[in-house]
């Protein structure tokens, strides 16, 4: 009877534990890029199959809402390339927005015939097919590594616990509403709410779409 009685007790430290750690979730970082009222915000990894899925949804609800996608780096430390995909993303992005867009989706696309072993490979492959001659060193000064880390930093003192994290991001006027899309089925929903919440102005300005603030 008193073993039963321990293991209800440490079950419900546990649960209590959990609850803990939801109620002191900190977002308060998130907010929609300057000229915007609302933002999609996902923390992703190129090596997730569900970031896989969900990235074209997301950047057709960005085009249709005319709304940011603001995209954070968050490769998970047991995906084995997931991290260097990542600075080569940035790479490209530092080429232009577009490109490193085209880059993340192809990742996704064909994540199943990656490995570490020949991403560098295929990588080089996509920079040559976009005229483009991927350097022997993508990121000799560690700045793109940097921006990477900063990213996954950040996601971490939210703390998260999964990818992708989708969030929506609005700005009424009266403070910033961060609400997590639980479902990706409940995207389109969930920003019309906050379409509505925020206003008809919500469009924002194209050129900060689809990057992270610190990029």
């Amino acid at each position: 009877m008193k073993r039963v009685l321990a293991v209800q007790v440490v079950a419900a430290a546990f649960v209590l534990l959990l609850s803990n750690l939801a109620w002191s979730a900190d977002t308060s970082m998130l907010k929609p890029p300057k000229g915007a009222k609302v933002a999609i915000v996902v923390f992703e990894d190129l090596e997730c199959p569900q970031c896989a899925r969900a990235a074209p949804m997301l950047h057709e609800a960005a085009k249709k809402y005319n709304v940011p996608l603001v995209q954070y780096d968050f490769p998970l430390r047991q995906h084995p390339w997931s991290y260097d995909a990542a600075v080569n993303a940035r790479y490209f992005d530092s080429k232009s927005s577009k490109l490193g867009d085209e880059y993340k989706l192809y990742i996704f696309a064909n994540q199943n015939s990656i490995t570490k072993q020949n991403l560098r490979g295929i990588t080089e492959k996509w920079a040559s097919d976009h005229g483009i001659t991927l350097p022997f060193v993508v990121d000799p000064q560690g700045q793109l590594s940097a921006k990477v880390d900063a990213d996954r930093q950040m996601g971490e003192r939210i703390p998260l616990d999964h990818t992708p994290t989708i969030y929506i991001v609005s700005d009424s006027g009266h403070g910033t509403t961060v609400t997590e899309v639980k479902e990706l089925t409940d995207l389109y929903q969930q920003l019309d709410a906050a379409v509505k919440q925020a206003g008809t102005t919500t469009q924002a300005n194209k050129s900060q779409g689809h990057k992270s603030a610190n990029r």
